[in-house]
């Protein structure tokens, strides 16, 4: 089964997330977490998160860039519990068993996803917010969309 996991081609997800996923970490859109925003709520760092951010599943940071991988089903249950411990900690969920359907349909929505797309593609989301509430575009980047600049380390020896 394949899954998402963080990934960065520089620095700046520090700098435009309140939190910054970590790379390398597991990551679903996340987009519950914007359920009920109004355009009010959309102003600088949470601006950013709403507009591009994967939520990561170890930080609950955001990330801009995702990569395509295989994850392991002990991996996937551990996931599934994780968010699970989420939706009770900061979204009030009465407990873990009745986050854990929740949890599970989000994980699953993420491997759907992630299904059939060849390994180590990259991939964005996009939202906006509209009179119908919120709605998420992926996008699965062309090798070629990546120019070398974007990837390449300068340094001297």
């Amino acid at each position: 089964m394949n899954f998402a996991r963080a990934i960065h081609f520089d620095e700046s997800d520090r700098n435009v997330y309140r939190v910054a996923a970590r790379t390398g970490e597991w990551c679903i859109p996340g987009g519950f977490e914007f359920s009920d925003w109004t355009e009010a709520d959309l102003v600088g760092k949470a601006r950013q998160a709403f507009t591009n951010g994967w939520l990561g599943l170890e930080t609950f940071g955001r990330v801009t860039f995702v990569a395509v991988t295989q994850i392991e089903p002990a991996e996937r249950e551990a996931l599934v519990t994780s968010l699970a411990e989420h939706f009770v900690t900061l979204y009030g969920a009465p407990s873990i068993d009745a986050a854990l359907p929740v949890a599970t349909q989000e994980v699953d929505a993420m491997a759907s996803l992630c299904d059939g797309v060849e390994a180590n593609r990259v991939m964005t989301v996009a939202r906006d917010l509209g009179e119908a509430g919120v709605t998420e575009t992926f996008r699965i980047l062309d090798h070629q969309d990546a120019e070398i600049a974007q990837v390449a380390v300068h340094g001297e020896e």
